[in-house]
């Protein structure tokens, strides 16, 4: 397609691909592929990260025409077979982010799994005992590994793929309790300087739609489980990325619906 034509991002997480839901995703990736020119999957890819569920996700993608981007999930490391995971995902003609950020249409594409970590002022210091600063310190490196992939994009669109959520407004739904571990503050700053276009992220079933960072960039939670509440009959997220001067355009019912 000429790079002057509107390129449609279709986004969404937390498919959870396993033995048993192989018909629904296909359908629903089925349904993608009449209106999307690009499929962005956002994590929890596979049920328990295990590679025969990785091999039912690899089958539907060889399986459709769209180009496929994204990055894993916490769910993708469950079963220590991360490695096999991925080969299966890659060897379908999936592009994981993670390795290097990719370009489609000329829309650039980076992402990170990202990490815990909380948000605004409750965001965890790397202080204390040498556990806690291990943790923080793998969610400040989640954010340089986005940085780096943004930074290394030349397209005038920049989508920011996560799994983790970069801002609170998006996890609001869910019990306060456990917002420090459905993302990170850590992961919006690299979003705002190297002015994403736009962040999608999942993991927050319950969570909010949509928000957007410091710097007002949009970004939307497309968690499958969230999205098939919200809006059955599409249960993802439309996004419509045109000329360089128009940011974005999501997909106007589906916004009448989640505003």
């Amino acid at each position: 397609m000429p790079d002057t034509d509107p390129v449609r991002v279709a986004a969404l997480a937390d498919i959870h691909a396993r033995e048993g839901n192989e018909r629904e995703i296909r359908d629903l990736f089925g349904q993608i592929g009449t209106e999307a020119d690009v499929l962005v999957l956002a994590g929890d890819l596979t049920g328990r990260g295990q590679a025969a569920e990785a091999e039912i996700l690899a089958d539907i993608i060889r399986s459709q025409r769209l180009p496929v981007v994204g990055v894993l999930g916490n769910h993708d490391y469950e079963s220590d077979q991360v490695d096999q995971v991925k080969t299966v995902l890659c060897d379908a003609g999936m592009h994981l982010l993670d390795d290097e950020p990719h370009e489609i249409h000329g829309v650039g594409f980076a992402g990170v799994k990202g990490f815990y970590g909380g948000f605004g002022s409750h965001v965890l210091a790397p202080f204390g005992e040498p556990l806690v600063k291990r943790f923080v310190h793998e969610t400040i490196d989640e954010g340089l590994r986005l940085e780096s992939g943004l930074h290394r994009l030349r397209s005038a669109h920049r989508v920011a793929v996560l799994h983790y959520a970069p801002i609170r407004e998006t996890v609001v739904g869910e019990p306060e309790e456990i917002f420090p571990f459905l993302g990170s503050s850590r992961l919006e700053e690299p979003i705002d300087r190297f002015e994403a276009t736009v962040a999608v992220h999942g993991h927050a079933h319950h969570g909010a739609p949509e928000g957007r960072t410091a710097h007002g960039v949009p970004v939307y939670n497309v968690a499958y489980p969230l999205l098939q509440t919200l809006t059955p009959e599409r249960p993802y997220r439309i996004l419509t990325l045109s000329a360089p001067d128009v940011a974005i355009k999501p997909e106007s019912e589906q916004s009448r619906r989640t505003a």
